[in-house]
């Protein structure tokens, strides 16, 4: 990986992509990110993933291909066993004879190609893609080819069916290869679990309604039906579900929570399961939390500069409050953990309270909350502030105990990030006062007040240009100076929809909202003005909400004015 890394580096280097010393700052990045070198160029707008290919291919003299057009055959996915395909990075594309065309990702690894010519016994021709697209591509096909949905409901026998213990993975399991002597409810679990990891889903629902289970995917912040199931599978599902959160399958009246980890490939990914009581039997929601997606640098982030500038300054002080807000599912986390390891040093004490404790973070002391044991909010920050801590991550604010034992903290020498669930953030003083607390202590404590969302990025390969007439887009909430900016393109694209995207959207990316507590907002606080005078307050010091943030990425292209619309509310 890292031969082909340097050679692809100095490939970008000879084109222009790269300028000097560049390349050895984003090679740096993906080693420590444990990412491949091709995803984070993309990512950071060094070159497409087609931009990548070709140079590649012009480098090594073979031509590129792109797998998404590719039409899925039995006897070329056999010549390359999977277990070969996923250890050497390559996929099979056509076999005529004794000759194998593949994509490789690296070209370049000579011994690899002949470890392959010799376990294949066949002569190799190459084509050129992605690492990442040839990993999405494999396991679709390969995942299609070993067992299809239809064929788990066929052998499906509801008296044959008997969840053990004994059933449960441990944290060593490859789900990628579902074994035949596995239960249909094993592996219709674990297909539907690999499935939504390899589409690069945030969450699975399972559904009960009263004639069919229904299963939903939530990608890229949008609901998709990925398949329907027979009543009858209802229970046995759900049970082997609570079998593996380690959860009492007797109880179906009350709301149950747990979690479990699985090996995806060579990745362990964690999961949140959430099951709830409904008309028809019990709604189960799995959340993925895959950290190999968790962005740790908090430069990578991509805020406005402006909320950056004010992220990066709360952060260097040495105490007060930062408070990120926003819905569930916002990418809270990620910032927090962010800020947690843009602070984290060797002389600094930094613990974090979390339920659960979401990804783990090497060399920091990190507090998993356990009511059941009497382990609250509460209790674990009064415990953790007799450690005598420099910097205090709180996963959430949920009370007025809570927030009031965090603000004693940020009052008396300590750093204190948390989260809140409110709209935007002006309200979150409205909120944290309802709560209980004297404004007077409010306006003390907060150094910093962030709202966060999650917008979709159009996909490059496929967005289409629009012309949007200007007044359209003052009343949406451009300025009249935003037409006369040069570090704005002012180009609108609007989504497609194509083989390598969701409806026009690939990914997404955060739209934080910046208020910082300045001398003017604290008295107006005390003063319990307004929340809408505070806000304008805010604006006139240069805060960017989240539609400002929204429509600025519209205007460079990255989103759609719909997504903008879509996402955030007019100022």
């Amino acid at each position: 990986m890292t031969q082909f890394a340097k050679k692809l580096r100095a490939i970008l280097e000879k084109a222009g992509k790269l300028e000097d010393g560049a390349g050895d700052t984003l090679l740096a990045e993906a080693q420590a990110q444990r990412r491949p070198f091709t995803e984070v160029l993309v990512k950071k707008g060094v070159a497409t993933e087609a931009e990548l290919m070709a140079l590649i291919a012009k480098a090594a003299n073979i031509p590129p291909i792109d797998l998404s057009k590719l039409t899925l055959n039995k006897e070329v996915l056999e010549s390359v066993p999977e277990d070969v395909a996923r250890d050497y990075g390559v996929f099979p594309v056509d076999k005529i004879g004794s000759i194998i065309t593949i994509a490789v990702a690296n070209p370049f690894d000579v011994l690899k190609l002949d470890d392959i010519r010799i376990v294949t016994g066949c002569q190799l021709r190459l084509v050129v893609s992605t690492e990442e697209e040839i990993e999405r591509t494999r396991s679709k096909s390969y995942q299609q080819e070993t067992e299809s949905v239809t064929g788990i409901l066929d052998s499906f026998d509801e008296g044959d069916i008997a969840l053990k213990e004994e059933d449960l993975e441990d944290d060593s399991t490859d789900l990628s290869a579902i074994s035949d002597e596995d239960s249909p409810v094993v592996k219709l679990v674990n297909k539907m679990i690999l499935d939504a990891c390899n589409q690069g889903v945030s969450d699975i629902h399972i559904e009960p309604f009263e004639k069919k289970v229904i299963v939903r995917y939530r990608k890229d912040g949008t609901m998709v039906e990925a398949m329907t199931l027979p009543k009858r599978m209802q229970n046995n599902i759900t049970s082997r579900i609570k079998i593996m959160s380690k959860l009492d399958i007797a109880e179906k009246r009350k709301p149950q929570d747990g979690k479990f980890q699985m090996k995806i490939g060579r990745k362990a990914v964690d999961f949140r399961v959430s099951i709830l009581p409904v008309v028809w039997g019990e709604k189960t929601v799995f959340r993925i939390l895959d950290s190999s997606n968790l962005a740790l640098d908090i430069q990578s982030l991509g805020f406005e500069a402006r909320c950056m500038e004010d992220y990066l300054w709360a952060c260097a002080q040495p105490y007060g409050m930062i408070l990120v807000t926003g819905p569930t599912g916002s990418g809270k986390s990620t910032t927090l953990y962010s800020a947690v390891r843009h602070i984290a040093s060797p002389d600094i004490n930094l613990v974090t309270v979390e339920d659960p404790v979401e990804y783990q973070l090497e060399g920091i002391n990190q507090v998993p909350v356990n009511p059941k044991a009497g382990l609250t909010f509460g209790g674990a920050l009064r415990s953790i502030l007799r450690q005598d801590p420099d910097v205090v991550l709180l996963g959430e604010i949920r009370d007025q105990e809570t927030l009031e034992i965090a603000i004693k903290a940020a009052l008396t020498g300590h750093l204190v990030l948390s989260t809140l669930h409110t709209n935007d953030a002006p309200s979150t003083i409205t909120r944290m006062i309802d709560m209980g607390v004297d404004p007077f202590m409010v306006s003390s404590a907060a150094l910093l007040i962030c709202a966060q969302r999650l917008a979709k990025k159009l996909c490059p390969n496929c967005k289409k240009k629009v012309d949007v007439p200007k007044k359209a887009l003052i009343e949406l909430g451009f300025l009249e100076t935003d037409f006369d900016d040069p570090e704005l393109a002012m180009e609108f694209f609007e989504p497609v929809g194509c083989p390598r995207c969701s409806g026009g959207y690939k990914g997404r990316f955060a739209l934080l909202e910046t208020m910082r507590m300045s001398e003017a907002v604290k008295r107006m606080v005390v003063e319990r003005a307004n929340i809408a005078d505070i806000k304008t307050k805010a604006l006139e010091e240069g805060m960017l909400t989240l539609r400002r943030c929204a429509l600025l990425n519209a205007a460079r292209g990255k989103t759609s004015l719909q997504e903008v619309e879509a996402r955030t509310m007019a100022d």
